[in-house]
C-alpha cells in the first residue's frame, strides 16, 4: 500500500511537472491552476488503473498451475465509477497442478485454494472435490480419513471450481 502511494505522489509530481514545463514553454498562455489540476487528475487516474488492474497483475504473478475459479466484483459509493464498471476486490484460485488423488477414491481430489483480497494478505485452505458426485468439501482430518464423513456441499456442473479441478488436466 505505501508504495502504491509513492507511485501515486510521482504520478503527479510527473504530470504536474509537465504542465509546469508546457505552460513555460508557452509563456503562460496555460492558466497557473492547470499544473496541481494535472497532478491531482494524475494521481486519481493512477489510483483507479491500479485498483482495476490489480486482479489481472495479482494472477500473472502467480506460478503455472493456479487457475483462477472465482472473482468478486464490487461497486461501492466511495467510488461512484464502480457503478459504470464494478471493480473486482476478491479472487480465487485452484492449485491443479498439486492436486492430489485418493487411490481409493480417484474422483476425489485434495487442491489448495487460494484467496486474494485487495489489501490483505493472501490465504489457503485444502478442500476436497468430488468430481463423481459434483461436490467440494472443506478437507478436515476426519475428511481425510474417510471421505464419506465430510460435509460435501453440491456444485453446479458448470462451477468453474469443477471444471480446473476435474477437467482432468491433473
Amino acid at each position: 500500500m505505501f508504495l502504491e502511494l509513492i507511485a501515486s505522489v510521482a504520478a503527479g509530481f510527473g504530470a504536474g511537472g509537465i504542465v509546469f514545463l508546457l505552460r513555460r514553454l508557452s509563456g503562460s498562455r496555460l492558466p497557473s491552476w492547470s499544473v496541481p489540476v494535472a497532478a491531482g487528475l494524475a494521481m486519481l487516474a493512477y489510483a483507479v488503473w491500479s485498483e482495476y488492474s490489480w486482479a489481472a497483475r495479482t494472477m500473472s504473478g502467480l506460478p503455472e498451475g493456479l487457475v483462477e475459479v472465482s472473482r468478486v466484483e464490487q461497486s461501492v459509493p466511495w467510488k461512484p465509477w464502480t457503478y459504470l464498471s464494478p471493480q473486482t476486490t476478491r479472487l480465487m484460485a485452484a492449485d491443479i497442478a498439486r492436486a492430489a488423488r485418493r487411490e481409493d477414491a480417484p474422483e476425489i481430489r485434495l487442491v489448495t485454494l487460494y484467496f486474494f483480497s485487495r489489501w490483505q494478505p493472501a490465504r489457503s485452505a485444502p478442500v476436497l472435490v468430488d468430481c463423481g458426485r459434483l461436490a467440494r468439501a472443506d478437507a478436515s482430518e476426519a475428511a481425510l480419513t474417510d471421505p464419506g464423513s465430510a460435509d460435501w456441499r453440491t456444485l453446479a456442473g458448470d462451477d468453474p471450481l469443477l471444471r480446473a479441478v476435474c477437467s482432468g488436466r491433473n
